[in-house]
């Protein structure tokens, strides 16, 4: 989710990390009151900053989730997937997208344009 719509979906947020909560997910990092900020990253040559939605540890693996939801602004979200996705990669870390109903058409075409069809948006 961009950085400007995360205020508008403040909800959708919170019934994501109860998800992931109920899902066995620990250390829940998240920018949302009462939960620690994840680490953003800086793009070189830029001012822009990616921030993860959501960071959490499994079975000691950390996890990156991204949510999914139409946005005005895809390029800027293909741009944070691919980044997500590369960085999970380099440190064996995992990447996941979740979704809501409404909003998986959006989410297999943006997956389909970056060619990550292998990714399975959780769907809640």
């Amino acid at each position: 989710m961009v950085k400007v719509e995360k205020s508008e979906n403040q909800e959708f947020l919170e019934k994501s990390i109860n998800h992931l909560e109920a899902t066995g997910f620990e250390d829940i990092k998240a920018d949302l009151e009462g939960y620690e900020t994840p680490k953003s990253y800086i793009r070189k040559g830029s001012d822009s900053k990616i921030t993860p939605d959501i960071v959490a540890l499994k079975n000691g693996r950390k996890y990156y989730f991204e949510i999914s939801l139409k946005s005005a602004k895809p390029r800027l979200l293909k741009t944070k997937w691919l980044f997500l996705d590369t960085l999970s990669r380099m440190n064996s870390n995992r990447f996941r997208i979740i979704t809501t109903r409404g909003h998986y058409k959006f989410t297999d075409t943006m997956l389909e344009d970056i060619n990550l069809t292998n990714k399975e948006p959780i769907k809640i």
